[in-house]
């Protein structure tokens, strides 16, 4: 099996703060791995080491068969890179961007514009391709700075939280572009804290936490991890939660999740249905009134939650100053252009 990407052991740090924390990946040609884990987990890092904007401290890693510390130059002819804020001139045309980046990528002028016009009609940009940037709705920001990702037709692509922001009609269109990638025989590793955004696109997906791998399989591998049915319900009254969360722990196969604000209860349960008959009426007997009561799968998001114990924090990666950043793509340079 040929894989496009490998890191072993993979470390960085910033002072005394641990970014990567021995960090392990292995993704075969044609796959999907999708990279989970809260803001501060250490995503974006492994994104900028990959990429080779970043050197690791300890660890060795390899892109397209070639080593990132040894080959950098010959790395980025190879990879395609998407950040978490598109990088694209406001000022410039949507055809003006691809075309600027197939010449900064030595394409030459008439294979330039041909791969421009190619890329625009691929991302259903055609109509807008001789407009400023300025004027695009974020999604199609999204879809022009993923087609300047793919201007070198890259062998392997990374996706640094792509939807971020986007509306849901704009996440599933850009969803759809990605699988038509894969589709093409691109190998794509994908960050993101949207647990659905993983379910819909990843064949691998690794979550992880403070630096570390907690979890590795497929999304149903991993949700059979957590195992059973989950019960959720919402209360009428918050000053019920004490007494619901005491009559579901009786029956919870893994501990109960409580969101006050909304009046949610979330836990597993082994026995399904006849467990939620059970529960009603324990709560009834309670005087517990509920709102809304389901019964349902595991998702990824359960999966995260049952590993990590909380849900996505909002703190940003520190940079190589130490400084709290948030990562956007870098400006594409003649001499060393990543894109």
């Amino acid at each position: 099996m040929t894989y496009m990407i490998r890191t072993t052991g993979l470390v960085k740090r910033y002072g005394n703060v641990v970014a990567l924390d021995g960090l392990d990946l292995m993704v075969p040609q044609g796959r999907v791995l999708a990279l989970l884990g809260p803001n501060g987990a250490g995503k974006t890092t492994a994104v900028r080491i990959l990429t080779t904007l970043l050197e690791p401290d300890e660890g060795s890693v390899e892109v397209a068969g070639l080593d990132v510390r040894r080959e950098p130059g010959k790395v980025r002819e190879r990879i395609g890179l998407s950040g978490q804020n598109a990088a694209i001139d406001e000022h410039l045309t949507g055809f003006e961007n691809l075309d600027m980046v197939g010449r900064l990528y030595h394409l030459g002028r008439a294979a330039s514009r041909a791969r421009a016009r190619d890329l625009l009609d691929q991302f259903d940009l055609a109509e807008a391709a001789d407009r400023p940037t300025k004027t695009y709705s974020g999604g199609m920001r999204r879809r022009l700075d993923l087609a300047a990702a793919l201007v070198a037709e890259p062998n392997v692509l990374f996706l640094d939280e792509p939807t971020t922001g986007l509306d849901p009609r704009s996440r599933i269109q850009l969803w759809e572009a990605i699988q038509d990638l894969v589709r093409g025989g691109s190998t794509v590793l994908l960050t993101t804290q949207y647990m659905d955004e993983a379910d819909r696109l990843a064949d691998d997906v690794v979550v992880i936490d403070r630096g570390r791998m907690i979890a590795h399989g497929t999304s149903e591998e991993l949700k059979r991890q957590i195992g059973g049915e989950r019960v959720e319900m919402i209360l009428a009254d918050i000053a019920d939660i004490a007494a619901a969360t005491a009559v579901l722990d009786a029956f919870s196969v893994d501990e109960v999740q409580v969101e006050e604000q909304t009046r949610r209860i979330t836990t597993g349960v082994a026995g399904g249905a006849d467990d939620l008959r059970q529960v009603l009426q324990r709560l009834a007997d309670a005087g517990v009134a509920v709102v809304d009561v389901g019964l349902r799968r595991p998702t990824l998001d359960d999966v995260f939650l049952s590993l990590t114990g909380h849900v996505a924090e909002e703190v940003a990666e520190p940079d190589g100053d130490g400084r709290a950043e948030a990562i956007a793509a870098p400006a594409v340079r003649e001499e060393e252009a990543v894109r």
